[in-house]
């Protein structure tokens, strides 16, 4: 009888361990993120102020626009690094095409081809150069930062097109327009990720590219059409970032941001590995990383010491990955 007792108890202890490692597992991200809400609330009366709250999301608008893509290109098992780049190549190009037209639909329609185009080169050379794509956008980087160097001569680019400022600077409700954007952006890559076969295959693809060829998935195609996509949605912040100052700086604008996109997507859940991964997980990973850059600028953390943060976090989420 002793001994069905201590069966029963052993039992009901691996259930509730299984059940509390599938709840970290699923909603690691949450948990983090009421967490570190709380802290905050306790650590500095003034992060609960409604303008503060409004000015993260503003502030984690255009990374969270890139790390949607970022996650789409991880989740198939790639990373894109030429992102901050391409955004002030796109930037560059946008302004100097909005200038010569004196239209703000031109403009945006640039920044958005610009980007399309870098990513599908990325995508063609993953795909059909078989170049792994930590070197193809490696090369991508340097590349589009030159290209946007020489043709704004090292220097910035302003609009000359009134009413262009309008995009970042309009607000619709207590909301930004740019916050919305990025909340649409959001609904829009969760809805391609997990309701439509492009999604199903992205992930396919992730979790076993040799199988996935063997299921009769073209997988050149959902590469170039994975970096396709992240290069249209680098576009679309692009055309923010923009639009916020109505200029774009060929050496400045875009710095790091691949760091920081990554940064959220691994926060999020995502494997670097691919194939497994979630968009909701890199929302709250992209609202994570807001509020610690939000904290940090509260409580007078030097710049400087900023990036170390952000680096350590990297490698607790990649190790407390490993661990699941």
């Amino acid at each position: 009888m002793a001994n069905v007792d201590v069966k029963e108890y052993q039992r009901e202890t691996h259930t509730t361990k299984s059940r509390l490692s599938w709840l970290w597992s699923e909603y690691s991200v949450i948990i983090a993120f009421i967490i570190l809400f709380i802290g905050s609330s306790i650590l500095n009366p003034r992060f609960l102020d409604m303008n503060n709250q409004l000015n993260i999301l503003m502030q984690v608008s255009i990374i969270g626009i890139i790390a949607m893509g970022m996650t789409v290109v991880m989740l198939s098992g790639g990373i894109d690094l030429s992102v901050g780049s391409v955004l002030a190549l796109a930037g560059v190009i946008s302004v100097l095409a909005l200038n010569a037209s004196g239209s703000i639909l031109v403009g945006v329609f640039t920044a958005l081809l610009v980007g399309s185009f870098a990513g599908f080169l990325n995508g063609l050379m993953v795909a059909k150069g078989r170049i792994a794509s930590f070197i193809a956008t490696l090369g991508m980087m340097a590349g589009a930062r030159s290209i946007a160097l020489y043709i704004a001569n090292g220097g910035s680019v302003s609009g000359e097109v009134s009413g262009f400022t309008m995009i970042a600077n309009s607000d619709l409700w207590i909301f930004d327009v740019p916050v919305l954007i990025f909340f649409a952006m959001t609904a829009l890559v969760f809805v391609l990720m997990h309701k439509t076969r492009f999604g199903r295959y992205v992930y396919a693809l992730g979790s076993n590219e040799k199988a996935a060829l063997l299921s009769a998935i073209r997988v050149d195609r959902m590469k170039i059409g994975v970096y396709t996509l992240i290069g249209t949605l680098v576009g679309v912040a692009a055309v923010i970032e923009t639009s916020r100052l109505n200029s774009i700086s060929s050496s400045s604008s875009g710095s790091q941001y691949e760091l920081d996109a990554i940064a959220a997507v691994i926060i999020g859940g995502t494997r670097m590995t691919g194939g497994r991964g979630k968009i909701i997980g890199t929302l709250f990973g992209v609202l994570i990383l807001g509020i610690l850059n939000n904290m940090m600028n509260l409580t007078n953390v030097s710049p400087h010491l900023q990036g170390f943060v952000k680096g350590l976090i990297i490698i607790i989420a990649v190790v407390f990955q490993k661990r699941e």
